[in-house]
């Protein structure tokens, strides 16, 4: 995820590898709490439809960044069938 510090002092981020894939919040914080659930909505909207396409992680040496960017991994953990148990 590019996260960006708005000029008001919040936070965009968007994910260069999830189409349309995008999260705000006040704080860093919020929007890295924000950043993971739409990463799991991306993902599991994607896995219900006839031929999902998962693309490539962007490697981070990989972005250009901004001067007010940064790069950020989130993780997202998901469960591929009803019941499973870790």
């Amino acid at each position: 995820m590019v996260v960006t510090k708005q000029e008001d002092g919040t936070y965009a981020g968007e994910f260069p590898d999830l189409k349309m894939c995008c999260c705000k919040g006040d704080s860093l914080q919020d929007c890295l709490d924000e950043a993971q659930q739409a990463a799991y909505n991306w993902i599991e909207l994607e896995l219900t439809e006839d031929d999902p396409q998962m693309p490539h992680v962007t490697d981070l040496d990989d972005l250009k960044l901004k001067e007010n960017q940064e790069a950020r991994n989130i993780k997202v953990h998901f469960r591929m069938m009803e019941g499973w148990d870790e």
